[in-house]
């Protein structure tokens, strides 16, 4: 008991044992413990003072005198993309300043035949001054206001896109003009889109390029001039500026292809040659009888004029895309010109199909007006379209009505199916598989 109670509060410790040295040698390793001392651990100072700063070949110095402790050597990437953005700054820069003077150079060649031509031009409007005025005294006043908004006339819509806008002639209810130059501000857009057009001949190779578009009145003055001084004028002629429907065109051959793949009202037309145009364009028309009466010297010799630069000359009464409804089919006569800038900027070769797309309605209300058989010729290829949109429009209906049909046919079957029991809903699935086993057998019978 006494040994016991020894043991239990530390009281008589046994004698220690001596180990064997002479016992197994294949422990002889672990005869002896190992060392319960502790390593010492020596404390690592972070205060200034408590370690020696090491040395370094940059001495410490002021905080702004940077250059001493650092080289223009450790900022190579930065140096890098610095340059490319100045890079890329600097020509978005000249391309847009490019541009904007290439556009400016436009409207200067072409304000005076403007001007000329329209009583009003750009997109200002008729400043309220001049309401009082009618007659000569107003055709004076505008002109004089024409005169005086100099580049004002040209209106930037982005970086490559320019328009104008100009209004009030006889025959002739606006005309709209477009400006569609190459993107320089984006060499990289640029190259990319001259690529893409070189391999694939569906994508045109940007150029810049005019686009001009002008709706005639067809007697409709009273629907579109507004009550202002010297209206009432221009309502007396209504019946005076009218001319029969038709498609025609001067086209350059290059083009030829895409222009009727691109527009509708084109592709109604037969192309053929005419010995009095220059060997670049052909005509595309409706009727020969139609291209003896437009294909007039002074056009021959506007186009002869502008070279290989013009694109095409269209007069029309159809859709630029195809039809999807009847209703889209409804004439609506337009005269468009397209042509691209030179690279010179001399616009003086250009300026006569100018001034002959301008006038062309005062030509085509005096001679447009074939006789019965050519416009029933006319009539005949656009009614064999229509036609075809009633067909498509018809079938497009009844595949919605038998699609309807059917969604209702089903769910009255769910219906009826959901309320059956499990006897009866096997029934009914059976017999419906028997249903299209036959009609499945009576079709390949039919086919074969």
């Amino acid at each position: 008991m006494a040994n016991v109670i020894n043991n239990l509060f530390g009281g008589a410790k046994p004698a220690s044992v001596i180990p064997d040295k002479a016992g197994d040698s294949d422990f002889a390793d672990f005869a002896e413990g190992a060392d319960p001392s502790p390593i010492p651990i020596v404390p690592v100072t972070t205060t200034l003072a408590g370690a020696q700063a090491a040395k370094t070949a940059v001495p410490y110095t002021k905080w702004y005198n940077v250059h001493e402790r650092h080289s223009l050597s450790e900022f190579k990437t930065e140096g890098f993309i610095l340059a490319a953005i100045t890079v890329v700054l600097v020509l978005h820069l000249f391309g847009a300043r490019l541009n904007r003077s290439k556009a400016k150079k436009w409207i200067r060649a072409h304000a005076s035949t403007l001007g000329s031509e329209f009583a009003l031009v750009g997109f200002s409007g008729v400043p309220r001054a001049l309401s009082d005025k009618s007659g000569d005294d107003l055709t004076q006043a505008l002109a004089d206001i024409n005169s005086q908004k100099g580049d004002a006339i040209l209106k930037e819509k982005s970086l490559f896109e320019f328009a104008t806008y100009a209004t009030g002639r006889v025959n002739v209810a606006f005309v709209d003009v477009k400006l569609t130059l190459v993107k320089r501000f984006n060499p990289f857009i640029t190259l990319a889109e001259n690529v893409i057009g070189f391999f694939w001949d569906s994508y045109a190779q940007p150029t810049d390029s005019v686009e001009a578009t002008l709706y005639p009145f067809d007697g409709k003055e009273a629907l579109t001039v507004p009550a202002m001084p010297g209206a009432a004028e221009l309502r007396q002629s209504d019946k005076k500026s009218t001319f029969d429907g038709f498609v025609w065109a001067i086209v350059h051959k290059e083009s030829m292809k895409q222009v009727r793949d691109e527009r509708y009202d084109v592709s109604l037309t037969y192309t053929k040659d005419n010995n009095k145009l220059p060997q670049w364009l052909t005509v595309m028309s409706e009727s020969a009888e139609i291209t003896d009466a437009l294909l007039t010297p002074e056009l021959i010799k506007a186009a002869e004029s502008a070279g290989d630069l013009l694109e095409y000359l269209i007069v029309s009464d159809q859709p630029i895309d195809k039809p999807k409804t009847v209703e889209e089919t409804n004439p609506r006569k337009r005269i468009f010109l397209k042509y691209r800038l030179p690279s010179d900027n001399n616009y003086e070769p250009l300026l006569p199909i100018f001034q002959y797309f301008l006038r062309m309605t005062d030509q085509l209300v005096q001679v447009a007006h074939f006789r019965p058989e050519v416009l029933r010729k006319v009539k005949s290829v656009r009614d064999e379209m229509i036609k075809g949109i009633k067909k498509a429009s018809e079938q497009e209906k009844a595949e919605e009505l038998a699609a309807e049909r059917e969604k209702q046919r089903k769910a009255k079957r769910d219906a009826e199916l959901a309320a059956m029991d499990a006897k009866a809903q096997k029934k009914f699935l059976e017999k419906e598989r028997e249903r299209e086993a036959k009609r499945a057998t009576k079709k390949m019978t039919t086919r074969a």
